[in-house]
């Protein structure tokens, strides 16, 4: 599996066939810091169920995503995109509290 890891939210898409993971630190524009299909993803949404990383089933979104390289920063394009995956796992992680 590639992974650079942690991460602020997952991606998954068409049955959890595909996954991204993305690292955001408020400061910076979020980078793609885990990704894959099959296995791989199954195992990355797996690492984030334990660890409380919110999921978020968006397969248009995964498939750009997912063309973008391991350690970069997602392309201006899909800012808004992932501004609201970041809103929604702010609002999960707000509710939890």
């Amino acid at each position: 599996m590639e992974d650079k890891s942690g991460g602020d939210g997952v991606l998954e898409g068409e049955v959890s066939s595909v996954a991204v993971a993305l690292r955001y630190d408020g400061a910076s524009v979020p980078v793609v810091v885990a990704k894959g299909q099959g296995e791989v993803a199954r195992r990355i949404i797996e690492l984030a169920e334990e660890h409380g990383v919110p999921l978020k089933d968006d397969p248009a979104l995964v498939g750009l995503l997912s063309q973008v390289s391991l350690g970069d920063e997602i392309p201006e394009s899909l800012f808004m995109a992932v501004a609201e995956i970041l809103a929604f796992a702010y609002a999960l992680h707000a509710d939890e509290q």
